[in-house]
């Protein structure tokens, strides 16, 4: 008898995977919030929820291991397309602008590059519980991944304020809005 349920029980088990594959379901995603030192080692992005109702991915520079020009001055944003944003500095600045989950759990979006003023289409998701993947893409031909690391030290001159106070990153006008408020409903009488 003993047999005959374990027959049973390893038969459905088996039906039941054989069953899900080739459904295409969403994958939970890991969420990337945190602080993330970039491969190369040049700079620290703060990924953080964005967006009117915080479903979006946003970065932000928030250390960058050389955050002077040979003058002594902060490194300006000066290929930006846009005029008004070419004096900001770029420790600070936000490059990752709204990525939107996909279906494979992924977050896709744009990343903005100030060393040509351009924006990239871009892919990120962890890896492992301390590694984040991150794919641009030129054209959706010529893509590079790179391997990011997440810290949870603060090294001299990183920005740890919350985005948009003093002693934060700020966000662009289009990710700065927060939800209207709820209006709470007035009591009966």
């Amino acid at each position: 008898m003993n047999f005959l349920v374990r027959m049973f029980l390893r038969s459905l088990v088996a039906a039941l995977l054989m069953s899900s594959t080739g459904r295409a379901e969403t994958i939970a995603p890991a969420d990337p919030s945190g602080t993330w030192l970039t491969e190369d080692g040049r700079a620290r992005i703060r990924l953080e929820r964005c967006g009117p109702v915080h479903d979006r991915v946003c970065g932000f520079i928030v250390w960058m291991k050389d955050p002077l020009d040979s003058h002594g001055q902060p490194f300006r944003d000066s290929f930006n397309p846009d005029p008004d944003k070419r004096t900001r500095a770029l420790l600070g600045h936000q490059l990752i602008l709204g990525l939107k989950l996909t279906p494979e759990g992924k977050f896709d979006g744009d990343i903005y590059n100030a060393e040509d003023g351009k924006s990239y289409a871009v892919s990120l998701w962890r890896d492992k519980s301390d590694r984040l993947k991150l794919k641009g893409c030129l054209l959706k031909l010529l893509c590079q991944t790179q391997t990011w690391t997440q810290t949870l030290d603060v090294q001299p001159g990183q920005l740890v304020g919350l985005t948009g106070d003093v002693g934060g990153p700020r966000a662009d006008r289009e990710w700065a809005s927060l939800p209207a408020p709820v209006k709470a409903k007035s009591a009966a009488k």
